[in-house]
């Protein structure tokens, strides 16, 4: 599978590594250009490129920026196309947003609504870096734990539940793309890792 990847911080840089090592195609991109990422080309075993060309490359697409920056994205490239949403919100980075604080909205619903006719899928935001590096263990493992994930979409879903899988990790729906909520940045599924069964009911759990 061909994956575009916006974002070459530590969340890009690590999906990216983690999809090559599955066998996957990977493209990294990010705002300042490809000439910036010259040494991850040969770090990680992918190509780099121009956003556009990242989004172009990609049958999936990670979104892997800061939400401040999701507004500047083109929508009519990726529709049809199936989008990892693993962008957080940190008011003191982003700025507070209304609708947010006031948890009328998501922060995959915005974006969403931003890319209309993509198939967006809230994932690989509620783990640490660090962990999705190491914490992967084989199917069956005794100590193998579990990612959440959101979506509209079942077929992206699936889609993505098989990305979490080859990276090592259970993966647990949340449901439909409004209950991301369930484990944006301090819920208690965020970058709280859990096996499949404890992490089910703790997502069930969750008071917004």
């Amino acid at each position: 599978m061909k994956i575009g990847i916006i974002g070459a911080g530590f969340v890009g840089r690590s999906v990216a590594q983690k999809a090559v090592q599955a066998g996957h195609e990977v493209m990294l991109s990010n705002s300042r250009g490809p000439q910036s990422l010259f040494s991850m080309r040969s770090a990680l075993g992918c190509a780099v490129g121009t956003v556009d060309e990242a989004i172009a490359f990609g049958e999936v697409i990670v979104l892997a920026i800061p939400l401040a920056a999701y507004g500047a994205l083109p929508p009519e490239g990726f529709r049809g196309k199936i989008v990892i949403d693993a962008i957080n919100y940190y008011h003191e980075r982003d700025g507070h947003i209304e609708a947010l604080d006031r948890g009328e909205t998501t922060t995959s619903e915005m974006v969403a609504a931003h890319l209309p006719g993509a198939r967006v899928v809230k994932a690989f935001n509620a783990i640490r870096m660090i962990d999705l590096d190491v914490a992967g263990r084989p199917d069956g493992a005794a100590d193998r734990l579990a990612l959440p994930l959101a979506g509209d979409d079942a077929e992206a879903k699936a889609v993505v539940a098989g990305l979490y899988h080859q990276f090592g990790f259970d993966s647990v729906d949340a449901g439909p793309l409004s209950e991301g909520w369930r484990f944006e940045r301090d819920r208690p599924a965020y970058c709280n890792l859990k096996p499949k069964q404890a992490l089910a009911e703790t997502l069930s759990a969750t008071i917004r």
